[in-house]
């Protein structure tokens, strides 16, 4: 089992859906689900394309994917992850657009939001404790001779190059891809993205995933609300509470519900 700390928008979401049909599955769900009807482009080549950010599902890392440490169990990371969200401030990142992610494209903000990098850091800060460190086989999977010393440094102090300085929000949207392949992308990405792309995009929760075994799909585990939740209109908590308790389905069980009724009594 590893886990992961993410941002994902909550998934009633309109952001959410149209992810999740151009990925072809819902990370709250783990369901496939009928990929967009795009004008001269094959289900089979949109398939192929986000093969890889299908299998992770539609988020922003903040905490890469880890293994617990020795001494720290599940329900120990859901009360921290709990009491750590609870403390934190809702926001907002201005706007997001289509764009390149070094050889894939993917959602990134248009400015980069100051808040979302300091939360990144906080939530490494405060987690990192639960990391086990990385095996010798993780770090090779890393290819750390093409890293930065900086990015090295990271992986080793941090389990992922690319945190604190070196961070920088996205949410992929497909693999890598050829310049002529990229190209071919684009437009159809932004029928797709743009229409919801209008408004900023609210920060509000944070979200556990989950990898149930090596190499299977991500899913949310649960979602954890930014602030006393208790200082929400009484029809969001609702909603929301609705939303927690749906996104966790099999996995994670009494702990998922845990974590939605503490966060409920707040």
């Amino acid at each position: 089992m590893r886990y992961a700390i993410c941002f994902t928008p909550a998934m009633g979401d309109p952001l959410s859906a149209a992810a999740a049909s151009w990925l072809g599955r819902s990370v709250y769900s783990g369901e496939p689900v009928e990929p967009p009807p795009i004008a001269g482009l094959r289900v089979s080549e949109i398939a192929f394309h986000t093969a890889v950010p299908r299998r992770f599902g539609f988020h922003a890392m903040i905490m890469a994917p880890f293994r617990l440490a020795e001494d720290a169990d599940e329900a120990q990371l859901l009360r921290s992850l709990m009491h750590f969200t609870s403390a934190e401030t809702p926001f907002a990142i201005e706007r997001l657009e289509v764009a390149r992610l070094g050889q894939c494209l993917g959602l990134t903000p248009t400015v980069p939001s100051h808040a979302m990098h300091m939360l990144a850091a906080r939530v490494l800060q405060a987690f990192g404790r639960f990391r086990a460190p990385l095996s010798e086989d993780e770090i090779e999977r890393s290819d750390p001779d093409r890293l930065t010393a900086p990015q090295f440094s990271n992986l080793h102090r941090w389990g992922d190059p690319f945190v604190m300085e070196e961070y920088r929000f996205h949410m992929k949207l497909t693999g890598p891809l050829s310049a002529e392949a990229g190209r071919g992308l684009e437009a159809p990405l932004r029928e797709v993205f743009e229409p919801h792309l209008t408004r900023p995009l609210a920060v509000e929760s944070l979200a556990l995933f989950v990898e149930a075994e090596k190499g299977a799909p991500m899913r949310v585990h649960s979602q954890h609300p930014l602030g006393k939740i208790s200082v929400r209109p009484r029809s969001e908590r609702t909603v929301r509470s609705a939303a927690q308790h749906q996104s966790s389905g099999d996995i994670g069980g009494p702990l998922s519900l845990l974590a939605n009724s503490v966060s409920a009594i707040r």
